[in-house]
């Protein structure tokens, strides 16, 4: 709860604000203080006030224009309100206007009192979060400004995520506003908006807690009026919904469970999304959306290896794994099966690629383990380069690229990522074959370091050697020629 605050008060407006012990610019600074601090007033003297800080427990000189005075009686609240209204919007000033906003909580009578004020706080002290999680923000005057706001509790948590701190709001205010009767359609998505952020997910979350959280996020999102939104606010939930969706079907597909329909959910959702009304302040919300989705896109046709033994051959369709494309023979007289098997640990799949042509002994041709989904249905022979590719997912926001190849008489399966520099999630996946040149064609897109890329392969298919890169795939002439058809008309990459 925001802390209680007493008469006889100024609110610091400017940064490094000195305290000195005496009324005098030469005098002994005791202490500093930032935008936002709350001081008792005790006393005037020429340019200076006598305060105290009780954050500092610190008293001293401190000059007039560092501070405004503020009036707490109830004919004092609608000027706090109107501050605080036009410091809410603006950048770099979060600890002043929860600061201004504290007082307004303080001086409103019960029966004025609307969500307003609670949401406004709520958004201030989500957007200091990420500004003390960026990169490039000086940490002095960050961390100052956490601890000016802890002053009338809003709280925050901190915890590493892939080398860097992630500052995020414990979102009680936003709480608040969800019980408030009163409280508007657009305060309401605010509210839910911050309470289902992924990036303020701690990684240390343990899975049944984390399912148990995005069942939670789904119902708080499910809530959401849509009809009664801003155009942009409207956008951001259905992307926000799209996300939330995308790691349910991961949890599902993980526990064997049916994860078609959540996953329809998640592209019915992004679908909905007008990338336009976002502008470039949410688009990036956009682009986790369509990153999240894009990795568990094959979980529409339901082909998950998972459980019993699961065998595709090549060149039939197999009943147990709908969805799962036609396999193409690999041998003039035959095919070759995929199977899957239980690996030797816990949630572990092994997948096998083996020679079953008829009269033959089946033989292994190259095996692989992992503890990710094999998304069978995304199974796709290359029948001109004794080749195969297949996605797999080990983490709810990255999809990798399996290339089973031959080379010299002998089956290698390789691994391609999404990134080599430690993205915070991402996918790849196969766009295609140009046979002239053995050239695998391949998409990828990553976030790093909170910024989004997405560029276009061609790849040596005997090496996985990069050979051509580009931001678009019309820069590439094998992209023009040689795309698959299957990946152009269901790929997100092309938005």
């Amino acid at each position: 709860m925001l802390l209680a605050m007493v008469a006889s008060l100024a609110i610091v407006v400017s940064d490094h604000a000195s305290v000195r012990s005496m009324p005098r610019s030469a005098a002994t600074e005791l202490t500093t203080l930032w935008q936002g601090d709350v001081v008792e007033i005790r006393g005037e003297q020429a340019e200076y006030l006598k305060v105290y800080s009780y954050r500092r427990e610190r008293g001293g000189y401190l000059r007039n224009e560092a501070v405004r005075k503020v009036g707490l009686t109830e004919a004092d609240a609608p000027e706090l309100l109107a501050v605080m209204r036009f410091l809410r919007d603006i950048p770099g000033s979060e600890a002043l206007g929860i600061s201004y906003g504290a007082a307004y909580l303080k001086a409103v009578s019960p029966r004025a009192m609307t969500s307003e004020a609670l949401d406004a706080i709520g958004q201030m002290a989500e957007r200091l979060a990420d500004t003390a999680s960026g990169s490039g923000t000086q940490a002095t005057s960050v961390a100052a400004r956490l601890e000016v706001v802890s002053q009338f509790g809003v709280r925050m948590r901190s915890f590493e995520r892939n080398g860097r701190m992630r500052v995020c709001y414990d979102g009680e205010l936003f709480r608040s506003v969800l019980t408030q009767p009163g409280a508007t359609a657009e305060q309401r998505a605010h509210a839910a908006l911050a309470l289902t952020r992924s990036d303020c997910i701690e990684p240390d979350t343990s899975l049944t807690a984390r399912a148990a959280f995005d069942e939670e996020r789904r119902d708080l999102l499910e809530r959401v009026q849509d009809t009664n939104l801003t155009p942009v606010t409207r956008s951001r939930v259905r992307a926000r919904r799209a996300a939330v969706w995308s790691a349910i079907t991961f949890a599902q597909a993980r526990h064997g469970q049916p994860a078609a329909p959540a996953a329809q959910r998640a592209f019915a959702e992004l679908t909905a999304v007008h990338p336009a009304d976002l502008g470039e302040t949410y688009q990036s919300e956009y682009a986790d959306a369509v990153l999240r989705v894009s990795a568990i896109r094959w979980a529409t046709v339901q082909a998950v290896a998972s459980g019993p033994p699961t065998a595709v051959q090549v060149g039939q369709a197999n009943p147990a794994t709908v969805g799962v494309p036609a396999a193409l023979a690999l041998a003039p007289a035959g095919a070759l099966n995929l199977t899957t098997t239980p690996g030797t640990e816990p949630g572990q799949t092994c997948l096998t690629l083996e020679d079953s042509r008829p009269q033959r002994p089946k033989t292994t041709l190259a095996r692989r383990c992992t503890f990710g989904i094999i998304w069978l249905a995304s199974a796709q022979a290359i029948p001109q380069a004794q080749a195969l590719v297949l996605s797999v997912q080990p983490l709810e926001s990255w999809r990798e690229l399996w290339v089973f190849h031959q080379i010299a008489g002998k089956w290698l399966v390789d691994v391609i990522s999404p990134g080599l520099d430690e993205p915070d999630e991402g996918y790849v996946e196969y766009a295609g074959f140009a046979p002239g040149t053995s050239r695998i064609l391949l998409v990828r897109e990553v976030k790093e370091h909170a910024r989004f890329r997405r560029w276009f392969e061609e790849v040596r298919l005997d090496d996985l050697v990069l050979v051509r890169q580009a931001s678009a795939p019309e820069l590439l002439r094998d992209f023009g020629r040689w795309q698959d058809v299957r990946w152009r008309r269901d790929t997100l990459a092309l938005r």
